[in-house]
């Protein structure tokens, strides 16, 4: 939205209060939960959803999650609110707030998980919601573009994800959360911890974008403003930090958990803020900054100290609120001006002071300037970091430098647009509704008030946090506007001088910048070659595989089956053949005939119709087998279905040419051979070998007393295979429709 901010429409009716109402409900009642959760208590709630797999409806509130969730629903009010207003009398707006809405329930449900199934599902529907929310200007090809990439990454390392908390589910023969996190030393020292680790790291390293898979949160940025507000301040970015801290108890303590998590994250801390000094876009700045906020968190995230996990959990709230605040003065700017490009704002504190005013308050937060919530923040992650035993030297060089890039983006996005410069003549901005500079103001003047009362925060939600990290109430360490003259109080000024030197000169160090970053690889553009080069490998394979010809298909399917028997009996061993003719009777040698007989005229008749009948003759003696062998509803089953096809091929056929003369083909007379010898020999071995009756055991026990049926074969279909059944019923349907379209077909073309 640009150009202006609409005067005759101011909302969206029900459509926009109801889910604001909504989001307001929900986070009233985690602020219900705070004085419980301030006290050290740690609520469940638990409900069987698959007892049979030992899974549960489970959830859990603790410090971490409470944390959470009030970020979520809190900031997740006031985007609604200021969406309601930002895309006020937009057609698609219902659409817009569900998918914002099912969006905020999916992160409540992730953070509130307490079952590793659980916790996956809603990690899904996060993937899928913030796919929709990336694409919802579906009509541009850059938001489809960009919907499919964040939907490709996120959801590839979702599959790694799923593959280690199955790995984690056997380790621990738990799906429980809270009961995995008691097992920690028995899995640091378990021979599945690094396969569990790698697998768990590939699917949250991904979510929360960390270099190498940083290229597609930037994109991202095609959403609407309300959305890129929402998903980069407290929620699906954050996904996987949650994960990760709440892995933490269990999973560090390790080096291959420090090395892995120091190094990575450091590297996107400060990578990702060099890229934030180069945008001219404001939303793009912002987006880089999140990069780097995600990559200092997960470098806390690989210490153990309680200073770092202090700090994890103080920075957690800092980003979250200033960088809500931003992205939505940037949504402001954008359409009071029709512009976020830095070099052509300027001059907007006299026209937009209210936003102006959010603006400098976040940034200052931003920053690390005191009295704000972001300075005692980054005091905190400059103690963290020299208690860091292995490397603090690594680690508060890192801190520094991104700190101090952070402190001239913050300059760049919120000073300069306001307070440099003026007003373009093609502008006319005013000030924004107050249903859109109220969330930013909110967000902003709680970084404040938090910097000047920290210990309402620290009794409230950090040191439950830390103690949900670390399990010790000593870990928790205090927070402190002064904390007196020490190192990390030297490293503050040292960021605050070097800040504001890197913002005088951030022009010229931007166009360097661009130069230096040119020969690095574009992993965005190779995203898109990657993705050519996998539709060209499908189309290759397509004209390999879908050649047109049935032959083909038939001869592969069958190749498939022989091999794979053939293998599994090469694999287990040849089985001992005794066969034992002595009970064969006339109408058995009968119906063998029969069988025969039809198979031998359907391999050498140049007749359609002759060919199928044939066929049919074969499906009526395997029907006969089953009628000699007490299986009557199986026969009529066969019966029916040879009757059915009979008929509408023939129908076809009729239409259709003879068949030409029947050639002899080697490679097919070997592959029946195969699959004929291979069925032949499993078939001895299962009769010779003592039957397995522990399925038919159970089906005779729990047929009536849980299926409520006598028929045990009709119990087993409807009940037992129901899907499977459903399945089977489906593929009848879709062959059906199929046949009467190709009889229709036929029709008409025979009219014509």
């Amino acid at each position: 939205m640009a150009g202006g901010f609409p005067k005759e429409v101011r909302g969206n009716g029900l459509t926009g209060i109801v889910p604001v109402l909504f989001a307001a409900g929900l986070f009233a009642y985690f602020v219900s939960l705070v004085p419980n959760i301030s006290s050290n208590e740690v609520l469940r709630w638990n409900s069987a959803w698959v007892p049979s797999l030992g899974i549960d409806l489970a959830f859990l509130v603790d410090g971490l999650s409470l944390t959470f969730a009030l970020l979520i629903s809190g900031i997740g009010t006031l985007v609604l609110l200021y969406s309601n207003t930002y895309l006020a009398g937009h057609p698609q707006y219902a659409r817009f707030a569900l998918f914002l809405t099912a969006f905020m329930v999916s992160m409540l449900g992730l953070v509130l998980a307490d079952d590793l199934i659980l916790l996956f599902v809603f990690w899904e529907l996060t993937t899928i919601t913030s796919y929709m929310l990336i694409g919802f200007s579906h009509e541009g090809e850059k938001s489809r573009r960009n919907a499919l990439q964040a939907l490709f990454v996120t959801g590839a390392g979702g599959l790694a994800f799923l593959a280690g908390l199955i790995l984690l589910a056997t380790f621990a023969g738990t799906t429980s959360i809270s009961g995995i996190l008691t097992m920690g030393d028995e899995l640091r020292a378990h021979a599945l911890y690094l396969p569990i680790l790698i697998l768990l790291l590939a699917g949250t390293l991904t979510k929360s974008a960390q270099v190498p898979f940083h290229f597609w949160l930037p994109n991202a940025m095609a959403a609407p403003t309300p959305v890129s507000a929402f998903l980069h301040s407290a929620t699906m970015v954050k996904a996987g930090i949650y994960v990760m801290a709440r892995v933490h108890p269990a999973m560090s303590g390790t080096d291959v958990w420090l090395w892995t998590l120091t190094i990575l994250g450091a590297l996107t801390a400060v990578f990702s803020s060099l890229l934030a000094l180069r945008q001219t876009d404001l939303k793009q700045a912002l987006a880089y900054t999140t990069l780097m906020a995600l990559g200092t968190l997960t470098l806390f995230l690989g210490q153990e100290s309680g200073y770092a996990m202090t700090a994890f959990a103080t920075f957690l709230v800092v980003h979250s609120l200033y960088k809500a605040s931003l992205f939505l003065v940037v949504g402001c700017i954008d359409t009071a001006t029709g512009t976020r490009e830095t070099d052509q704002l300027g001059g907007l504190g006299r026209l937009m002071p209210i936003t102006a005013v959010a603006a400098a308050l976040a940034a200052l937060s931003m920053a690390g300037f005191p009295p704000f919530l972001g300075f005692i923040g980054k005091e905190l992650k400059y103690a963290g970091a020299i208690a860091v035993a292995s490397e603090p030297v690594l680690v508060a060089g890192a801190a520094l430098l991104s700190n101090a890039l952070m402190l001239a983006v913050a300059g760049v996005v919120a000073f300069r647009p306001f307070w440099r410069g003026s007003v373009p003549s093609t502008q006319s901005p005013q000030e924004a509704p107050w249903q859109m500079w109220l969330g930013p103001i909110l967000l902003a003047g709680l970084g404040a008030l938090f910097g000047i009362y920290p210990d309402l925060l620290q009794v409230a939600l950090i040191a439950p946090t830390v103690i949900s990290l670390t399990g010790e109430v000593g870990e928790v360490k205090e927070l402190k506007l002064w904390a007196g003259i020490n190192v990390p109080l030297m490293l503050s000024i040292a960021t605050f001088v070097l800040g504001l030197l890197i913002y005088a000169g951030h022009v010229r160090l931007r166009a360097f910048l661009g130069r230096a970053f040119a020969v690095l690889p574009d992993l965005d553009l190779g995203w898109d070659r990657f993705l050519d080069g996998l539709k060209a490998f499908a189309k290759w394979q397509t004209r390999i595989v879908q050649n047109g010809k049935l032959s083909s298909y038939l001869f592969a399917t069958f190749l498939t089956i022989a091999a794979g028997l053939l293998l599994t009996l090469v694999y287990t061993g040849l089985p001992t053949i005794a066969v034992d003719l002595s009970d064969v009777e006339w109408k058995h040698a009968s119906i063998a005939l029969l069988t025969i007989a039809g198979a031998v005229l359907a391999l050498f008749t140049n007749s359609r119709i002759a060919g199928i009948a044939a066929l049919g003759v074969v499906g009526i003696g395997i029907a006969l087998i089953f009628i000699v062998f007490s299986a009557p509803d199986v026969a009529i089953t066969q019966l029916l279905v040879e009757t059915l096809i009979v008929v509408l091929v023939a129908v076809v056929m009729l239409r259709l040419p003879s068949l030409p003369k029947a050639e002899f083909r080697l490679s097919h007379a070997l592959l029946s051979v195969a699959v004929g010898a291979s069925v032949s020999l499993i078939l001895i071995a299962v009769v010779s070998s003592p039957l397995d009756m522990r399925l038919t055991d159970y089906f005779e026990a729990t047929s009536w007393p849980e299926a409520f049926g006598r028929n045990i074969v009709n119990v087993i279909l409807v009940d037992f295979r129901a899907l499977d059944t459903f399945g089977e019923i489906a593929v009848v349907v879709i062959a059906a429709l199929s046949a009467y379209a190709l009889l229709r077909t036929t029709r008409k073309g025979g009219s014509s």
